[in-house]
């Protein structure tokens, strides 16, 4: 959740925000925001791309960036002919936290009678496939960021942690929750008590990452996986997703049950008649998401 600027002292401290940098402006492709830079790509421009862009911040998540985010991110849900969405930083950092400044003089109060953080969860409620593209820094807040995406790729120098015990405090956007499901109790109890670091392949290795690849390459891989499942129908991939996340909050009966139920449901739509047809009739299939 926190942004560790005094675990970075090569950087400066990143300037506090005024107070209306928050404030939502109407959101086009390619649209110029002051915290992220957006744009579709792919042959078909079929995948919506999301770039933090705080360099000078290591990308720190400040309530200006998190509101453009989710506007972005409901602008390419919106998007019919977007079928997937793209989130990375820059090379140095993914994003190195939240913004210190902005959350040091709350008092108890602020925080539970405010719903502080409640917005960043906006993310997991996107029903297009989210990945997240991690070169370098993805730490506190960064790191529960990519985790509310459904993929996480990562560049071979990438850095995951969870610090916030060093600042006095703990996660508070999903990292005790997420992290303990993708990579266990002892790792994440490790990583949330001591605020260690683990590497791209240590992350890979407990499940955190499904892939790694060199930084300068990591974006366009992330690209290529988004353009492959936006080739899918689209209402049949929410229902994937839909079933995925499940297991999650389920029991494994329970699970099973929605996923039958979901199965079941693709039989009302136009692509499963389309995709079964084209399967037997040697051709490629042209789903239209509905």
């Amino acid at each position: 959740m926190a942004a560790l600027r005094a675990l970075l002292p090569v950087v400066r401290r990143p300037l506090r925000p005024r107070p209306g940098c928050a404030t939502l402006r109407p959101f086009a492709s390619e649209a110029n925001f002051k915290y992220i830079l957006t744009e579709k790509k792919g042959k078909d421009r079929n995948v919506g791309l999301i770039r933090l862009n705080r360099p000078k911040a290591l990308n720190a998540l400040c309530d200006g960036l998190m509101a453009e985010l989710n506007q972005a991110l409901a602008a390419f849900e919106a998007d019919p002919v977007v079928g997937a969405i793209v989130v990375t930083g820059g090379e140095k950092a993914f994003a190195a936290g939240a913004d210190i400044k902005e959350m040091q003089n709350r008092t108890f109060q602020d925080c539970y009678s405010g719903g502080f953080l409640s917005h960043w969860d906006q993310l997991t409620r996107v029903k297009k496939p989210v990945i997240a593209a991690v070169n370098g820094y993805a730490l506190g807040g960064g790191c529960e960021l990519a985790m509310m995406c459904d993929i996480i790729y990562a560049g071979e120098k990438a850095q995951f942690a969870q610090p916030e015990i060093l600042l006095g405090t703990i996660p508070g956007a999903g990292g005790t929750q997420r992290l303990t499901r993708a990579v266990g109790k002892s790792l994440a109890m490790e990583m949330v008590l001591t605020g260690d670091r683990i590497s791209a392949h240590d992350a890979k290795q407990a499940g955190l990452v499904s892939k790694i690849f060199p930084v300068d390459t990591l974006v366009e891989e992330a690209i290529q996986c988004a353009e492959k499942i936006a080739s899918n129908s689209k209402l049949v991939t929410a229902m994937a997703k839909e079933s995925v996340n499940a297991a999650f909050e389920m029991t494994l009966t329970e699970g099973c049950k929605l996923e039958k139920k979901l199965f079941y449901s693709t039989f009302a739509t136009e692509d499963q008649k389309e995709g079964m047809a084209a399967f037997v009739e040697k051709r490629k299939a042209n789903f239209k998401g509905q």
